[in-house]
């Protein structure tokens, strides 16, 4: 039975058939001449807005009538998406995708009101749970925050990159051939951006303090681009091992992947560098298939001989002088430099004064998104670096497990901390049961690149960001979607084309 939306909409189409095709041109000729006239009169007025009343009564309609459109058009802007900042009240939004992101926030839940409807496979899954907690956890530290309106913005945009790009996410995915779409709609305009980049590098000589801005104003700093960089290159790879494309689809992805590991090296970005390193690592893993009681054992052995050296091991990292350069093998020395390493030096000043933080208000902490304009005091005179400061203007904790501890208390990091193992352990569980390759080597690959992030997190926190929010929360989309949808009953799935 048609409920009144439905028969409205039908009643509207047959009445718009019944129109001759005179009285249609008629309305065309009308509505154009109303334009024209109202673009005019605001054109006079100085106002130029109104020549955009087309685009946005264009994506108006695919809001209403393909709302996955919108996801995978959000996907494809967001390379190129430009940050407006407005100093005054210290914030800014990214265009266009945030806007859009909102509006998907806002039509999922209207249709969730209305329609009753939402697959509950999904809402059960481990990965989801630990992100609902997260999300209501988030909402209460909110509510107890120290800065309640900074909190609530943090929160709304946190809603605005989860929702649209897990939840949505995961119903766009049950068609297997949207998750390819995903990662070819991200690259292609990150190649862009990648070419944009280069050239600009180029100029400068490829100078490491030119690395540091040259991607700006698409992404405001190198390890945020290195990190988007370090999460594709599995994925990339992996789409050239897939036997069942055609041979210039494969070699397309390995070209992909190789421009952007040219584009980690240059984004001087030691963090992006280690966390590929470590993703490596449990690549040789996985495919040797080391069992866990020699990880284990080999781990034990490792926090052993730390502890029993300590303090020769931090005496000898205190006699590391070698700062940033430009010469790469320096520039690996200097991850270890944590005696005159401005960069180095100031995480560990950001670290200690989330730590502090953390100990004031070790339950709710200081509500989301306000460590940067609270952190001033919490800090030592001792522990102060070349670049810090106490005007919040300048970053935050740059760590995705140390931040929520100073911001939402013990739980925000747990929940994080959660989901990460979650999330990882859902990869490599569709890894190990799956019997169709291509699943295998894609739920690898994504997962790979979810590693690259984790470890990045240690050292920077992006997810605040659409540049990472996207990628992140699009590829725990994809894990989940595979684990539910596409390796348990092959049947259920859009089959696998032998040749693209």
């Amino acid at each position: 039975m048609l409920g009144y939306m439905q028969l409205k909409t039908l009643a509207e189409k047959m009445a718009l058939n019944r129109l001759s095709d005179k009285t249609r041109l008629f309305l065309v000729y009308f509505l154009s001449f109303c334009f024209i006239a109202l673009n005019s009169y605001l054109i006079y007025k100085e106002f130029y807005w109104g020549a955009a009343i087309p685009l946005f009564l264009i994506i108006a309609w695919f809001f209403l009538f393909a709302f996955d459109k919108i996801i995978l058009l959000i996907i494809f802007l967001t390379p190129l998406s430009v940050e407006l900042l407005n100093l005054e009240l210290n914030a800014g939004i990214s265009l266009p995708v945030e806007p859009l992101m909102l509006g998907a926030l806002v039509l999922f839940f209207l249709k969730v009101l209305f329609d009753h409807r939402y697959d509950r496979k999904v809402l059960k899954h481990s990965v989801s749970v630990f992100i609902i907690a997260g999300l209501i956890w988030m909402f209460i530290t909110t509510l107890t925050s120290q800065i309640f309106l900074v909190s609530a913005k943090a929160f709304l945009s946190r809603l605005w990159f989860v929702i649209p790009m897990y939840f949505v996410g995961i119903m766009l995915f049950k068609d297997y051939r949207n998750i390819k779409k995903f990662f070819w709609l991200y690259a292609i305009p990150l190649l862009i951006v990648i070419g944009y980049t280069t050239l600009r590098h180029y100029t400068y000589g490829f100078g490491e303090k030119a690395g540091t801005w040259v991607m700006k104003p698409f992404y405001n700093d190198h390890t945020a681009y290195g990190a988007v960089m370090s999460m594709f290159i599995p994925v990339f790879l992996g789409f050239s091992l897939l036997r069942n494309y055609k041979p210039w689809i494969r070699f397309a992805a390995f070209l992909v992947a190789m421009i952007m590991v040219m584009a980690l090296i240059f984004s001087y970005s030691r963090a992006a560098w280690l966390s590929v390193v470590v993703a490596s690592g449990v690549f040789i893993i996985i495919i040797f298939r080391i069992k866990f009681r020699w990880l284990l054992i080999s781990a034990i052995v490792l926090i052993s001989v730390f502890f029993t050296f300590r303090f020769e091991i931090i005496d000898h990292l205190s006699k590391n002088k070698q700062d940033s350069s430009a010469d790469f093998v320096e520039h690996v020395q200097s991850i270890a430099n944590i005696s005159s390493d401005a960069s180095n030096l100031e995480r560990i000043n950001r670290w200690q004064s989330a730590i502090r933080m953390f100990k004031e208000r070790p339950v709710f902490g200081f509500g989301a998104g306000t460590y940067q304009f609270l952190y001033a005091p919490y800090q030592r005179s001792k522990e102060r670096t070349i670049i810090s400061t106490n005007f919040g203007d300048v970053g935050n904790a740059h760590s995705e497990y140390i931040g929520p501890m100073a911001e939402s208390g013990l739980l925000g990091m747990l929940t994080f901390v959660a989901l990460a193992i979650a999330v990882i352990y859902t990869g490599l569980n569709v890894y190990k049961r799956s019997d169709i390759r291509e699943i295998r080597i894609i739920s690898l690959s994504v997962t790979l690149g979810l590693i690259t992030y984790l470890t990045h997190g240690f050292l920077n926190n992006f997810l605040d960001t659409e540049k990472l929010s996207v990628p992140f929360w699009g590829f725990t989309a994809i894990i989940v979607a595979l684990h539910l949808y596409h390796f348990q009953k092959p049947e259920s799935r859009i089959p696998v084309k032998t040749k693209e």
